[in-house]
């Protein structure tokens, strides 16, 4: 009996490595096409809305997938489903460096690689705080920082291979795309491989609570704290696409950048302020929460993109870099203080059992309306400039505020859950 503990001690952690890897690509391959965006618009000569079409076609199909995926998540071998999301995400960013169109680089960066993505989060979540059950927040924790570190690398990665010279007809912005996507192929064998079949955990009387689809969006529409909760992400994943995916183009054009520095440059600020932002917003947050201010987590998320909103103008209106990097790292840094909060929100006004599904609902309801940013931004860098454009977050920033504020006026006291 001890043995088999000591195994299943032992296993808990290669799994977290496993999925670590995971969601360092998973993460991270999203940013390889935004590093070397300004190559392939060169090589495609299409304008910036199609170029931005592509992460909103990625947006759309993961907002769609993740929600499903959570619900097949309840009665498919979650093992299998993330082999699969794996798989199909970096076969469709391989797959990627060898298309020759605008088209074809939205129907595998964009809905291939969008479809894989969504395929992976909630069975990966389930399993991680299935097996770690008592340590829940550190494993969370450490696989949370393979997003931090898998931006950043495959960014700077993606920036210097973007730069090399064309070699045997092929332009040096494919090489990424044949990297991490052939990296990617070989990890989803080595999960089939290794992972184990984690049997889904019962309640003390061996049921199972499921809750339909339909049952989980009646209570949440009924609620309208949760509904513009929906909307408020809907604007964070609208900063959050239309940043990630035009802030390395504005770089280069604005201070005529190389690549490699303005893929870095755009998310390294950033992405240090972020990190310690959540930890100090969250930290306080929860000590607040705990002196019994139940509206604390829609405050904070409220701060957060008020003090957002500033630092968004000084970015995108610096007249050098080291001023535009003062802004990058500020905005992030109160993007981290809403992070904090923004999802932790949900639960204050969401019963426990809706809350997974719930979650669900929300990420489809926020990736859609967001998924609409970078071909917006595209659009405008054409037309008016992209500092114009990055300025446009702004309203976002705005209309955030504007919501959170009424649904803590009108709508929380009635709504709210306790724990």
């Amino acid at each position: 009996m001890r043995r088999l503990e000591s195994h299943d001690n032992i296993y808990k952690w290669v799994l977290l490595s496993m999925l670590w890897v995971a969601y360092f690509l998973h993460q991270g391959t999203r940013q390889i096409y935004n590093a070397v965006l300004p190559q392939i618009q060169g090589d495609f000569q299409v304008d910036s809305a199609s170029m931005g079409f592509v992460a909103t076609s990625f947006s759309f199909t993961y907002g769609i997938t993740v929600l499903f995926a959570g619900l097949a998540s309840d009665f498919l071998r979650r093992k299998w489903m993330i082999v699969f999301g794996v798989l199909t995400f970096c076969a469709g960013i391989f797959i990627s460096g060898f298309v020759s169109s605008i088209g074809l680089m939205m129907l595998t960066y964009g809905i291939l690689n969008g479809l894989g993505q969504g395929c992976y989060y909630p069975p990966a979540s389930s399993l991680l705080g299935q097996h770690f059950e008592n340590m829940r927040s550190t494993a969370f924790s450490i696989h949370q920082t393979a997003q931090y570190l898998g931006i950043i690398i495959c960014s700077c990665v993606a920036g210097f291979l973007g730069d090399l010279p064309s070699e045997g007809g092929y332009s040096g912005w494919r090489l990424p795309f044949f990297l991490f996507g052939g990296i990617g192929i070989i990890w989803a064998v080595v999960l089939a491989f290794v992972m184990r079949y984690s049997r889904k955990t019962h309640t003390d009387d061996g049921q199972v609570i499921k809750v339909s689809l339909k049952e989980a969006a009646l209570v949440m529409f009924k609620k309208p704290s949760a509904v513009i909760l929906g909307l408020v992400f809907g604007m964070n994943v609208f900063i959050d696409v239309g940043y990630k995916t035009w802030m390395p183009t504005f770089l280069h054009d604005t201070f005529g950048m190389d690549m490699a520095q303005s893929a870095v440059n755009a998310v390294l600020w950033s992405y240090i302020g972020a990190f310690i932002g959540i930890m100090l917003g969250s930290r306080i947050t929860d000590k607040l929460a705990i002196l019994g201010r139940r509206t604390v987590r829609f405050e904070t998320t409220m701060v957060g993109f008020l003090l957002t909103a500033p630092f968004v103008y000084i970015m995108a209106d610096a007249a050098s870099p080291c001023v535009c990097f003062v802004g990058l790292f500020f905005f992030g840094f109160f993007r981290g203080v809403y992070d904090s909060s923004l999802f932790a929100s949900l639960f204050d006004v969401i019963s426990p059992r809706y809350r997974a599904t719930g979650m669900g609902i929300m990420l489809c309801f926020g990736f859609i309306i967001g998924s609409i940013s970078s071909t917006i931004l595209g659009w405008m860098r054409d037309e008016f400039g992209m500092k114009y454009g990055l300025m446009t977050l702004i309203l976002c920033c705005v209309a955030a505020v504007v919501l959170l504020y009424a649904a803590k006026k009108f709508f929380f006291d009635r709504d709210y859950e306790p724990a």
